[in-house]
């Protein structure tokens, strides 16, 4: 895997699209299958927090929508706001996860590239648990 400044990574899941976005577009199936935010998940106050191995960050998820956009903005403890972008299309054979990766400017090559992977590892989990 090589990457510049962004990455879209995709996964395949034998599914349907509306039940996959149901799932990954609710925050409190986030220890199920993210890894980097799969501490535990709670929500107080009307905001979801999760523990992560960088300590305990805000997520918020865009609107509920007909389109399956299941964005999600990650506020780290320094209060940095790191969006990801992420979509579940339909397709033939059920449906396909992406997930837009950016490169944030303090970060190395070597720190993008395990990024990356932990991606890739979290979507090969997300279609362990909810492929059939």
């Amino acid at each position: 895997m090589s990457f510049q400044d962004s990455a879209h990574l995709a996964i395949r899941i034998r599914r349907s699209a509306d039940e996959v976005y149901d799932y990954v577009s609710n925050p409190e199936n986030l220890p199920e299958w993210a890894a980097g935010l799969g501490g535990s998940v709670e929500q107080r106050d009307g905001v979801w927090w999760a523990e992560s191995p960088m300590g305990e960050v805000q997520v918020s998820f865009v609107e509920a929508n007909a389109f399956r956009v299941a964005d999600h903005t990650v506020t780290l403890p320094d209060g940095q706001r790191v969006l990801n972008p992420m979509r579940v299309l339909e397709h033939a054979e059920g449906c396909e996860v992406v997930f837009s990766l950016f490169r944030r400017p303090e970060m190395s090559s070597a720190d993008f590239e395990r990024d990356g992977q932990t991606v890739e590892a979290d979507l090969a989990r997300l279609k362990s648990l909810l492929e059939f």
